[in-house]
């Protein structure tokens, strides 16, 4: 089915409507006060960045597994750093609010697909929206689905 231009216009329309909504809800609102206050705080983006740096060394380690010399040193490191920065309040906030974001839009993509048809395959990485997904989950039929 192919739609008219004043059709198109108005699924435009309704796209830029939708995506005001979005950017104007107070879950888009807190994401972005989250982010804020994360890329604000210095000592959690100086556990950020600690953690970023040694992730280089991680992946170094990891290419030779438990032959490289500081193996066990490296990964202790690397655990403690993840554990740190993950604990931060700031960091725990922002992804609470990322993940509400993401519901939030894993819900209006779901709504969406269908709207158009039962059998449209959304993949929202939702355990909650994929378990009825039938046959949208790509998990090859292990959820129960009939992919």
């Amino acid at each position: 089915m192919l739609a008219t231009t004043p059709e198109k216009l108005e699924l435009l329309a309704n796209a830029e409507q939708l995506s005001r909504m979005i950017l104007e809800s107070d879950i888009a609102e807190n994401y972005r006060i989250c982010l804020y206050h994360m890329r604000k705080n210095k000592d959690t983006q100086d556990k950020i960045k600690k953690f970023s740096s040694l992730k280089g060394h991680y992946e170094d380690a990891q290419r030779f597994g438990k032959y490289h010399p500081d193996y066990k040193r490296i990964m202790k490191e690397v655990r403690e750093a993840k554990r740190d920065m993950d604990m931060d309040d700031c960091v725990a906030e922002f992804r609470k609010a990322e993940t509400d974001l993401q519901n939030l839009l894993d819900q209006i993509s779901v709504v969406i697909g269908r709207s158009v048809s039962e059998h449209i395959k959304v993949p929202t990485g939702n355990p909650f929206f994929d378990s009825a997904c039938s046959g949208g989950c790509g998990s090859g039929g292990s959820c129960g689905c009939s992919a």
